[in-house]
């Protein structure tokens, strides 16, 4: 409400709500307000030159550590809570260059341990790891993101309860486990290369549990 003032001058006076119409104007922000629960609460982790987050949801980071060397993996410990695909969101913490020294650059050689509690509540007969440079879409050659795929002989793919695995190129960047088992509550461990020669701020890595379909 705007009213005279002295000289020729005007002053603006705001009326605001009291009583009942502050009460309803409060309950309707507080009703508009997201809802958050330390449930729904994301967490990133950052070690080495990388950060991660499970902020696609199906799963919870419990620990990171390493700086992606063969001596001193990226090591990601995580809790799955159903036996559908969750995906691990990845992203550059340190400047990136091209074989620089891990830890103080994003290199794109991540050498990675993964340790996943089963608490889904349902046995998991094969584990699959697929490489996206981009959310949804699939990792072609041209983008330099893979599970060591120059490498036709690799000595670094191993898991605690798996005893095979396969990769898979083109059109997919997909490492699959295979042979073993991992029951409810017990923890799996995997261990690969991720190599990136055109490395990205972000890209995922999705992992998906398989269980039995008979």
């Amino acid at each position: 409400m705007r009213i005279p003032g002295p000289a020729g001058f005007s002053s603006t006076r705001f009326l605001f709500p009291t009583g009942r119409a502050c009460r309803a104007i409060l309950l309707t922000l507080l009703m508009a307000a997201p809802d958050y629960s330390a449930a729904d609460e994301v967490k990133v982790w950052a070690t080495g030159a990388y950060s991660f987050s499970d902020e696609l949801g199906g799963f919870r980071i419990t620990g990171a550590s390493g700086i992606g060397t063969k001596d001193d993996p990226l090591v990601i410990t995580e809790e799955l809570n159903s036996a559908t695909p969750v995906t691990l969101t990845i992203r550059t913490t340190r400047p990136i260059q091209t074989f620089g020294k891990a830890g103080e650059f994003a290199n794109g050689i991540m050498y990675m341990r993964i340790n996943a509690l089963n608490n889904s509540g349902q046995a998991w007969i094969e584990f699959q790891f697929e490489l996206q440079e981009i959310l949804d879409q699939p990792s072609v050659f041209g983008d330099g993101l893979s599970f060591d795929q120059r490498n036709k002989t690799p000595d670094n793919i191993w898991s605690s309860n798996f005893a095979d695995f396969d990769r898979e190129f083109e059109p997919y960047d997909r490492l699959l486990f295979k042979n073993g088992k991992v029951d409810p509550l017990k923890t799996v461990s995997f261990e690969f290369l991720m190599t990136d020669y055109t490395p990205r701020w972000t890209f995922y890595l999705v992992q998906d549990p398989r269980i039995p379909t008979g």
